[in-house]
């Protein structure tokens, strides 16, 4: 078999997206840059690829969502295997590429993040905890995505030059976000030393 990880993307958009989603009996929400360009209001910049945020607890009901589709496990990052339409996602496991069928290109991600029914917990800190509702933000068009300070925790673990991109552009942008809350989990997760914190004091 031809190796998966090197077949080119061809994202959906984001209109796309939610017509996968739209009526799941799940929660979801589209992350990454696309996030960021939502809570802005515009996009920033051009993206490669296009996440989405599910709960790890509910992935027996995210595959049958997706039956239709050819979904495969990043597990770890780098390495693909193919995730079974009945099969059991492992708790280690919090990315999935996903395509409609084998000869199609790469569509969309999903990104698996812990928590219960009340709450999101961070896979980076159990300790790390907020109620979905306060993770989850939403357009007037009804667009769920993850909040920008939620986002940019994830994004200041290892920070890529797009990733540098979406947190100037938050920061430019006025738009209204948790900055004590990021500056604190940053803090906690990866160190005081953190060049953001400055920013976000």
């Amino acid at each position: 078999m031809a190796d998966e990880h090197t077949k080119p993307w061809r994202p959906l958009n984001l209109e796309e997206m939610r017509a996968v989603f739209e009526w799941a009996p799940f929660r979801w929400c589209i992350a990454g840059g696309h996030a960021i360009d939502l809570a802005i209001g515009r996009p920033t910049r051009a993206h490669t690829d296009t996440d989405v945020l599910v709960a790890h607890r509910e992935h027996a009901r995210v595959r049958r969502w997706l039956q239709g589709w050819d979904c495969w496990q990043a597990d770890p990052p780098g390495h693909l295997r193919v995730w079974g339409s009945a099969q059991p996602l492992a708790s280690h496991v919090h990315d999935v590429w996903c395509r409609s069928n084998q000869f199609d290109q790469w569509r969309f991600q999903l990104m698996f993040d812990g928590g219960d029914e009340a709450d999101w917990i961070s896979r980076r800190s159990p300790r790390i905890r907020a109620p979905w509702p306060w993770i989850i933000e939403t357009t007037a068009d009804g667009m769920p995505f993850l909040a920008p300070h939620v986002q940019l925790f994830y994004k200041a673990k290892s920070p890529r030059p797009k990733d540098q991109a979406d947190f100037e552009n938050v920061i430019a942008s006025g738009v209204s976000f948790d900055r004590a809350w990021l500056s604190d989990v940053i803090e906690r997760c990866y160190g005081r030393g953190h060049p953001w914190i400055d920013s976000l004091d």
